[in-house]
């Protein structure tokens, strides 16, 4: 039966006790679907359309509800990644709306590799914060690297900072990709730009989703690549200033 895709998603899965993926305890829900070919990508399995089951809004908000206390107690709140939770945002607009509501802070981890539609900026209506996941600052580089420009992400950045909604930007650090002093430089300035960036994450690259492509017979892309030690971050955030 075909589900009317404003009141159902498609749910790779949720965690009803996230903490990493923005402020407090977080309900995070992983929505099925991904446009981009990220090579370092420890989702693999939620890049497929047709993987995931069908959920409704009343029935995620309703388990959502289930841990509100706790949730709004620490200052938490929901979190939607992916996946690309904006490929399917006619839903969360629904979603979003019940959570304001019911006064439960609301937040997507996205890429911002999307086109800027009238859909995608009713979500941003109701989204207390972003964590953008900058893929790579230079173009070329980004393009190796997930198979897309980075063109619409940083407008979607420029996009929140002009609207005056909360961001905080994530930068992958890849040894050999992502951690090269000019490129990390360059995303210093383009940050210095943006008004609304609360904070800047480095998130250190680890092989360990290697065994899902593994798994669906697939080459893993970064095959010798060595995880991110905590000195190659901490030189990272240093040449970031933070």
């Amino acid at each position: 039966m075909e589900k009317d895709l404003k009141y159902y998603a498609k749910v790779h899965s949720v965690e009803s006790f996230g903490t990493v993926d923005g402020p407090g305890i977080r309900f995070v829900l992983f929505l099925q679907g991904c446009h981009l070919q990220c090579k370092y990508c420890h989702n693999r399995d939620t890049w497929d359309m047709s993987g995931g089951e069908y959920k409704s809004v009343d029935e995620i908000f309703e388990k959502i509800t289930r841990y509100k206390n706790y949730i709004n107690l620490s200052g938490g709140g929901v979190t939607v990644t992916g996946g690309e939770p904006l490929l399917q945002a006619k839903f969360l607009i629904e979603l979003f709306k019940k959570l304001k509501k019911a006064k439960i802070h609301t937040c997507i981890d996205t890429s911002g590799m999307v086109n800027l539609t009238e859909d995608i900026k009713e979500v941003l209506k109701y989204t207390d914060l972003v964590l953008l996941d900058i893929k790579h600052i230079d173009d070329e580089k980004c393009r190796k690297l997930v198979g897309f420009s980075n063109k619409q992400e940083l407008a979607f950045a420029k996009y929140l900072s002009e609207n005056y909604i909360k961001m905080w930007i994530r930068q992958v650090l890849i040894p050999g990709y992502t951690d090269n002093e000019n490129d990390l430089k360059k995303l210093k300035e383009f940050i210095r730009t943006l008004k609304t960036v609360e904070k800047v994450q480095v998130l250190p690259y680890h092989s360990m989703g290697r065994y899902k492509w593994e798994k669906l017979g697939l080459k893993y892309e970064l095959e010798g690549i060595p995880d991110a030690t905590q000195e190659d971050v901490d030189r990272a955030r240093e040449i970031l200033g933070i």
